[in-house]
């Protein structure tokens, strides 16, 4: 009978009450459920120190057997909201696509983020003095967060350093290759 509930596995969606992911992923975790908690790591340019945010904001991925004892587990875990479900039926996510998101996490669910802007872009500075000016990325963010700008400024091209944040930009995650 175990086997055949290990056969049965699926992964499936969990929403979590707002900002309980962690507190749901620990209790899940304790009663023997497989988790997955995807988070994006992203840079901060005060202490060149990194933040982890969800990668999905209050949505968990757990494996479970749902003809088992583990779907109440999961429907009554603390920080848990709901199982996403479709006209009453749990929805099942493929498990390529759990593997693929996989494949970019370290061990602990960390995907390395990186900055969606390229060199040659065109932006506008949304913040601080430069605010409202146009120019072309000369180098993407670096470990401080600082982005290098090309801008006409007095009629001539210069090129600026400004915090990656005075720029609207998104941050991906990193494709492994």
């Amino acid at each position: 009978m175990e086997q055949r509930q290990q056969f049965d596995r699926k992964w499936y969606v969990t929403q979590t009450k707002p900002r309980n992911e962690e507190t749901a992923r620990f209790h899940l975790n304790s009663k023997g459920i497989e988790v997955f908690y995807p988070k994006l790591s992203l840079p901060i340019s005060e202490k060149n120190t990194r933040r982890c945010v969800s990668l999905f904001p209050n949505y968990l991925f757990v494996r479970i057997a749902v003809s088992s004892p583990e779907y109440c587990q999961v429907t009554w875990c603390p920080g848990v909201k709901r199982l996403i479900s479709f006209g009453g039926k749990p929805a099942v996510i493929e498990e390529h696509v759990i593997n693929l998101i996989q494949d970019q996490a370290d061990k602990d669910g960390l995907i390395a983020a990186k900055s969606s802007l390229k060199v040659g872009d065109q932006v506008q500075i949304a913040e601080g003095p430069f605010k409202g000016l146009v120019g072309i990325i000369q180098q993407p963010p670096d470990a401080k967060s600082r982005v290098k700008v090309l801008m006409e400024l007095l009629s001539r091209p210069v090129q600026v350093e400004v915090p990656a944040g005075y720029i609207n930009m998104g941050w991906v995650a990193a494709c492994a290759v």
